[in-house]
């Protein structure tokens, strides 16, 4: 496995170790840029994760798709994502159900900005959420 693939493989592992059961997103998403990566773009529904890192390589990894088949894309629904986002926060969701819950809310895709710290949704037409996230302080 090449070395990148190794490194953020681990930090993922770390991550999910060392994270709050309630509020851990930045915990994890720090682990993520100490390891290197900028930007981590989530494609919905299909569950692609590629994540961007600052040596201009790319991994993807790709999860269980939501769907299969022919479906309508849902419209976007900001109360409904913002709802998705606080029960995530609040660990009253797993991440399955915070994809879906996601999706259902009309979000096609969302982009983790690890520098700035913001989290980007966005529907079919070209709607957008963006929601911060605060700074932690991880020593690994």
């Amino acid at each position: 496995m090449n070395d990148i693939l190794n490194k953020l493989t681990e930090a993922q592992k770390l991550a999910m170790s060392i994270r709050p059961l309630s509020a851990g997103f930045p915990v994890l998403a720090e682990v993520l840029r100490q390891a290197g990566a900028l930007i981590n773009r989530w494609s919905l529904p299909s569950c692609q994760s590629i994540y961007l890192m600052n040596n201009h390589e790319a991994v993807v990894q790709q999860g269980t798709p939501l769907i299969t088949g022919n479906y309508l894309i849902p419209q976007f629904n900001q109360e409904a994502l913002i709802l998705a986002i606080r029960n995530d926060q609040a660990a009253h969701s797993t991440f399955p159900e915070f994809l879906q819950a996601s999706w259902e809310a009309g979000v096609i895709g969302y982009d983790v900005d690890f520098t700035a710290r913001k989290v980007r949704y966005y529907g079919v037409y070209g709607e957008s959420y963006v929601e911060e996230y605060p700074a932690v302080t991880i020593e690994i």
